[in-house]
């Protein structure tokens, strides 16, 4: 039976997937209250891509999504030779693959559970609720930060005219960068040095690829083939700044993308989730080939 995806679920999957020699884990942060912050990394390839999910609580599929792309990957190679005609064993051969699946768990289970999981800041969730009983809609982080407003690509901007405070959704923070959930995912980009980003939201089946007309141009062609595999429409931009894949684009001059899953209102139900995951599935697979090297 498929369930809403919580921090608990996923540790039991981080605990599965560690007794797979071919999965490497580790922490590369905590969230404001001190949930690890898991990467997963796959093969040993020069080239480097990186997918994440769970920037916001209630996109919590994301997160369950790319949990079983990775156990799909490492159970049942032939699924990726079939849609991408490459073998998996020569792509991680050229291939470094990087995920953080959850990037706000703090945030996921106060959707999920609600305020008994905001321990000391319950005070400050209930407040920015509006006086709703459910969390369904939060999107931020245990403090009402925005993590996908919170990078340095015309943050300013987006200051503006988002809300000046925290709030369950939207607040890009008093400065960029300024939550260890944000940071520890600069800092691992900085320091990987990814070729390629993915970053998993939800929901419209649209995939952004562009910043300020910055996107190499190879970003065509790679959304090009993630549209002919999941039926997702390409945008090149939209009136939106200072997320993560704004941010790699603009400082790495490297391919970005978000890809927005499912269709409706977040949190998307459950009764989509084959469907979603089907279609992501095909976007993460090809994101893994490389063509013209």
């Amino acid at each position: 039976m498929i369930t809403a995806y919580d921090f608990s679920l996923f540790q039991q999957d981080i605990d599965q997937l560690s007794l797979n020699k071919s999965v490497a884990i580790e922490k590369i942060g905590e969230s404001v209250l001190k949930k690890p912050i898991y990467q997963l990394k796959i093969g040993y390839g020069p080239r480097r891509v990186h997918w994440n999910g769970g920037f916001h609580g209630n996109e919590w599929m994301t997160s369950m999504i790319l949990v079983d792309i990775i156990r799909g990957l490492v159970s049942n190679k032939h699924i990726f030779k079939k849609v991408t005609n490459c073998s998996l064993e020569e792509i991680f051969q050229n291939i470094t693959l990087s995920v953080v699946p959850m990037v706000n768990p703090d945030g996921v289970d106060l959707s999920i559970h609600g305020e008994k999981k905001a321990e000391e800041y319950v005070s400050l969730v209930r407040m920015l609720n509006n006086g709703h009983t459910t969390y369904s809609s939060w999107k931020a982080n245990i403090r009402g930060v925005d993590l996908n407003k919170q990078f340095p690509a015309r943050w300013e901007e987006e200051q503006k005219r988002k809300p000046v405070t925290p709030s369950f959704r939207d607040f890009p923070g008093y400065a960029p960068l300024t939550e260890p959930e944000s940071i520890a995912m600069a800092r691992l980009t900085e320091y990987e040095q990814f070729d390629r980003v993915l970053c998993f939201h939800s929901q419209g089946e649209v995939i952004y690829y562009g910043y300020g007309a910055k996107e190499p141009h190879e970003s065509w062609e790679t959304v090009r083939r993630f549209n002919n595999a999941s039926g997702y429409e390409p945008v090149q931009t939209v009136d939106s700044y200072a997320g993560m894949k704004d941010w790699f684009i603009d400082v790495f001059n490297k391919e970005g993308y978000t890809i927005e899953i499912g269709k409706g209102i977040n949190p998307l139900p459950l009764s989509q989730y084959k469907s979603n995951l089907k279609k992501a599935s095909q976007v993460a697979y090809h994101s893994l080939v490389f063509h013209g090297d």
